[in-house]
């Protein structure tokens, strides 16, 4: 199998591939699984700026909904039975994304749009965190009240 490198491009009539040996801008693979005959893509480069930019806004922005939704469905869960593992992975979570958009995606974004978005995410964290010492305390609590009766 040839691996060969090919930059698609789009005239105002047609499309048509050629010859591509520059390989800066955004890599990620392709996670469409399905079977055809034809191209295999294993690696992708955009190129384009701001193409670039609104790929990732839309990847983050969704991302970050998910996190908002299950912090949201905790905070909104008033009985105190809330498995602090549960809270730990998710707050590890953000903050391996956190580092993943640091390392990966901020050099491709805007310089107030990542501050901005940066900004949320420690929210986040500091919400989980918050979450996660309420929960503690509330163990502790529960701990004394069933071990250190007075006599």
């Amino acid at each position: 199998m040839n691996n060969k490198t090919f930059l698609l491009v789009k005239d105002s009539s047609f499309n048509y591939l050629t010859k591509f040996d520059n390989k800066s801008g955004f890599k990620f693979k392709p996670r469409n699984k399905v079977e055809y005959d034809g191209i295999t893509v294993n690696k992708m480069v955009m190129i384009s700026p701001s193409f670039i930019e609104r790929v990732l806004k839309r990847k983050i922005k969704n991302k970050l909904e998910l996190y908002l939704r299950f912090i949201v469905s905790i905070l909104n869960d008033d009985d105190d039975d809330t498995d602090i593992t549960n809270l730990r992975a998710a707050l590890n979570d953000l903050t391996r994304y956190k580092t993943i958009i640091r390392n990966k995606y901020l050099q491709y974004l805007d310089e107030k749009y990542a501050l901005l978005l940066l900004q949320k995410i420690e929210l986040l964290e500091n919400e989980l965190k918050s979450r996660i010492i309420s929960c503690k305390s509330f163990e502790e609590k529960e701990y004394e009240e069933e071990y250190h009766r007075s006599r």
